[in-house]
């Protein structure tokens, strides 16, 4: 139909014009013109045939702002694939830049750490502060963290509802942390409903060739320091995380000669000999627990290591945001 229209004006600009049509021509312009509003039109009917194709599965949809540049699969007039859930048009390096740009509601969005590679999709924590790009959330155990080098690097878990369970992946935190200063917030939930939240600034990992290595500065919070392994020089000595690489149960990068730290704690973290945070151990109910290592969801400067907690997350944004935004420190369930 769009075809036969252009076609119709194109053989009615032809006749009625001079022999020699110009870029200057009344005609060509109107022709033009009927052009563009007809792109407009097909985008919006196509956006329209996504929103609707993803009403039912996703609480979160932003349509682009209204645009005649159109991707290629807009021009093409179908779309092969649709999008997944989130913003249809990628814009924003993390959350932070959404939160500025939209003030929208928190849930799954696409981000683009990189220029150079595919974009991804993270849950953004718009409360609190807003701004917030998590990186871990543990809510109900029905994810196995207990995985392999691949996983951890690309990253696992279910990305569609709001209390869904994942890794967002060791390349993509790393892109997101290796330029600018940050804060990293872990919100930590035991099953008393009692919570507590820690900070880090500059939170950073190396790349690939390096491990995915940790360094943090400044600690603050009312959960304790574990990352740097408490306040006893043996206890940082052995379970220190600061400079080490990353783990998991089939590449282990930790100190402990006498065995694998990734194998015994069920999970890939930093660890050293091994730890006093495993933040991706073992969900165990309840709380405290029993067995031969100390592999439960731990957070030893609050709860001990042998109580796993019920709810974590690890979320990160630009300490810049902090200047602009004041967040409340409740967390998201606070």
């Amino acid at each position: 139909m769009t075809s036969l229209v252009l076609l119709l004006a194109l053989v009615l600009c032809q006749t009625l014009a001079s022999p020699h049509l110009s870029v200057s021509d009344p005609c060509v312009l109107e022709l033009e013109e009927l052009r563009r509003d007809v792109r407009i039109l097909e985008n919006k009917l196509l956006i329209g045939a996504w929103q609707l194709t993803h009403l039912k599965t996703h609480s979160f949809i932003h349509l682009p702002q209204s645009s005649t540049n159109l991707t290629e699969s807009f021009k093409t007039g179908v779309l092969d694939t649709l999008p997944p859930a989130g913003s249809l048009t990628v814009y924003d390096r993390d959350c932070s830049e959404l939160f500025e740009r939209l003030r929208p509601a928190s849930g799954f969005y696409r981000i683009r750490p990189r220029v150079d590679q595919e974009p991804v999709l993270a849950f953004c924590d718009m409360e609190d502060g807003g701004g917030w790009t998590v990186l871990q959330r543990r809510r109900h155990g029905r994810v196995d963290f207990n995985r392999d080098w691949v996983d951890y690097r690309d990253g696992f878990g279910d990305f569609k509802l709001w209390n869904d369970e994942f890794w967002l992946g060791n390349e993509h935190i790393h892109s997101l942390v290796k330029d600018g200063e940050n804060l990293v917030k872990i919100d930590l939930m035991d099953w008393g409903g009692q919570r507590r939240h820690v900070y880090y600034q500059n939170f950073k990992i190396a790349d690939e060739k390096d491990s995915y290595r940790l360094f943090y500065g400044l600690y603050s919070g009312d959960g304790g320091d574990a990352l740097s392994g408490g306040t006893g020089m043996l206890e940082q000595w052995s379970d220190s995380l600061s400079g080490m690489p990353f783990s998991t149960r089939d590449q282990d990068h930790d100190r402990y000669l006498q065995g694998n730290c990734a194998q015994e704690n069920r999970g890939g973290w930093w660890y050293n000999r091994c730890h006093a945070a495993n933040l991706n151990g073992k969900f165990y109910r309840g709380g405290p627990y029993q067995g031969r290592y100390d592999n439960g969801v731990v957070w030893g400067t609050w709860r001990g290591l042998w109580y796993s907690l019920r709810h974590t997350s690890i979320k990160l944004r630009p300490l810049l945001t902090l200047d602009r935004v004041a967040g409340s420190g409740a967390g998201p369930d606070g």
